[in-house]
């Protein structure tokens, strides 16, 4: 009874030019559509090459392996709805449901539902789980399920965004390196890593991840609009917020990180830094060691501003130099200490 609220649902095509952008551009599509088109329910399918894509309140370098994802290619946005990091690429579909207002646990309910009762109905045992999870269960009733689709949400003005991963095959070597999992959640869950948690549809469905987006498309809406060029302008005019530093990096979410240790031929040396998000908004240093003159402004000047990273501090160090600034510390100290 539920379903037929907001299912079948009108699919928003996108111009064939507008595939393979970056997740910022469809993520401002949801809000586009939000925002312009009549009210309905209104379904979008799209694909990213390797991304990470943070939740809204997530610390960058506390969920994510930053320096890995910048050494393998993998792209790093921030969305605006919570929940937890995912990764992503070219073998996942990701989904987006734009509606009218609705309370936040019946939308979120019949979204999930309709998304399992469409890969059951293509052959895969799905079933919702949790507050937002899609998983598999197997024949042996001794297995855990495995999750193949994650999902969130958010309200924007009279209008409601639930999108989320669909897990049809992926690479688990970036998968792994580019996520920090809440280890403390993968123990309650009684498993070891990220990759044990997940299944592939692949396994159970006997087509590919192309055919699989458009039997979701078949399944779940029963018309179609089509964006024009002028709408995608005003998508990628939204897109640029999705890049602002104070909300890619974060702002709200400050913390402090100290770093202490006692060198040899140079003394006890702390470096405590002040983060604002994930990036280094102060540094102060205490100690007993000896200072050659303006210390703290020499690491001021290196490292304010840089995203905390090892790499990306380790880098900041070479350039700059601020050990040069104290007595017996050397480059490689320096690095080891802050970098551990």
């Amino acid at each position: 009874m539920e379903q037929k609220r907001h299912f079948p649902a009108c699919y928003v095509a996108l111009p064939p030019e507008t595939e393979g952008r970056r997740a910022a551009f469809y993520l401002a599509a949801e809000e586009y559509i939000a925002d312009r088109l009549p009210r309905g329910s209104y379904f979008l399918t799209w694909q990213l090459g390797p991304t990470v894509v943070m939740g809204r309140n997530q610390v960058m370098h506390q969920e994510v392996d930053v320096d890995f994802c910048h050494r393998e290619g993998i792209d790093i946005i921030r969305r605006r709805s919570g929940g937890g990091a995912i990764f992503a690429d070219e073998r996942n579909i990701m989904t987006s449901l734009i509606t009218e207002d609705a309370p936040v646990e019946v939308l979120f309910g019949e979204y999930a539902e309709a998304v399992a009762q469409a890969l059951r109905q293509m052959g895969a045992p799905a079933a919702v789980a949790g507050r937002n999870d899609i998983v598999i269960r197997s024949d042996d009733t001794d297995a855990p399920p495995r999750k193949v689709c994650g999902n969130a949400f958010y309200k924007k003005t009279d209008r409601c965004i639930a999108h989320g991963t669909m897990l049809y095959d992926t690479n688990p070597h970036l998968m792994e390196g580019a996520l920090h999992p809440d280890v403390s959640k993968l123990q309650q869950k009684g498993v070891k890593s990220v990759r044990s948690r997940i299944g592939l549809l692949k396994d159970y469905l006997p087509f590919g991840v192309g055919e699989l987006r458009q039997r979701l498309r078949q399944l779940l809406c029963d018309r179609a609009v089509c964006l024009s060029a002028e709408d995608v302008h005003e998508i990628e005019r939204l897109e640029q917020r999705y890049y602002a530093a104070d909300y890619f990096y974060g702002s709200t979410v400050h913390s402090d990180v100290v770093r202490t240790a006692r060198i040899p031929g140079c003394g006890q040396v702390e470096v405590c830094f002040r983060l604002s998000g994930s990036r280094v908004a102060d540094v102060v240093l205490r100690g007993d060691f000896f200072d050659l003159g303006q210390a703290r402004e020499r690491f001021e000047r290196a490292l304010v501003g840089q995203t905390f990273t090892p790499e990306n501090l380790a880098q900041a160090i070479r350039e700059h130099h601020p050990e040069r600034s104290i007595r017996g510390l050397s480059e490689e100290a320096i690095i080891q200490l802050i970098c551990e």
